[in-house]
Parts: structure tokens; sequence; C-alpha cells
């Protein structure tokens, strides 16, 4: 699935960087937003096929935005998955009730998130829970 669109929304700058070295290679188009509000404005002319979404950010949360962006019916169709250091059941599950797709928990195998990516794309890892260490 070369050339798909994947926005990335994160306050660390490290991890954008990351994520960009790793899903770039693998052909896919990836922008970067550091903010909520960094992210919608970008939305506004990029239409991603995948959302890598922070929970944890800065004034509006990752949440918080992906409610707002299900209420949209042009993000109906994207795939949302939850990125966060939270690991507990309860804290998937809000991820879930927001309109995330899925749910990955940090630290994220930097191996393996081309492959996650890949499987949440194809369809074949939809709602689930993928925890996988070490470092995003």
């Amino acid at each position: 699935m070369p050339n798909e669109p994947i926005l990335v929304v994160d306050d660390n700058p490290m991890n954008l960087k990351l994520v960009r070295l790793m899903l770039v290679p693998e052909g896919y188009q990836v922008r970067t937003a550091g903010r909520a509000e960094e992210a919608m404005a970008v939305l506004q002319t990029f239409l991603p096929r995948l959302i890598l979404m922070d929970v944890q950010l800065p004034g509006i949360d990752g949440l918080e935005l992906t409610r707002r962006l299900r209420l949209d019916p042009s993000f109906r169709d994207v795939i949302i998955l939850a990125v966060t250091a939270y690991a507990m059941k309860s804290d998937e599950q809000r991820a879930m009730d927001a309109g995330c797709d899925g749910y990955i928990a940090k630290p994220v195998d930097t191996r393996s998130l081309p492959e996650l990516v890949r499987a949440f794309l194809d369809g074949s890892a939809r709602g689930k829970r993928i925890t996988a260490p070490p470092v995003m």
C-alpha cells in the first residue's frame, strides 16, 4: 500500500521525527502535527487514510480531537489509532469510545510499526489493541 497518506499527531518532536523516518521509506505520504490545532489545519488540505493520534496532547487532547473528527463525515472512514503510554484496560476503552479504531501502547516497537500500520490499512488489525516495546 505505498503512497497511502498518514498523519502523525504527537507533541514530542522526536516521536514525530522517528515515526516519519520509519514510514516514509515504506512509501507512505507522512504529514505531522504537534498539537490538535495544528492537526486540524493540516486536515484542511490533506486527507489521510490513517492517523496515529497521541492521546496526551496539550490543549485539546487526542481523544477530543478524535471525537470532533468523527462528527465530520469527511473523516468517518479515516482509521484513527490511539497511541499512548497509558496501558490500562479503561484507557483502551476510552480510546475506543472516542472513536479510535485501534490502540497502540507506548513504547512502540520501531521494528514493527510499519507492519502494524500496514495491517490497519488493509483491515486485518482493526479494533485490536497492540502493545509492542520498545521506544517511540
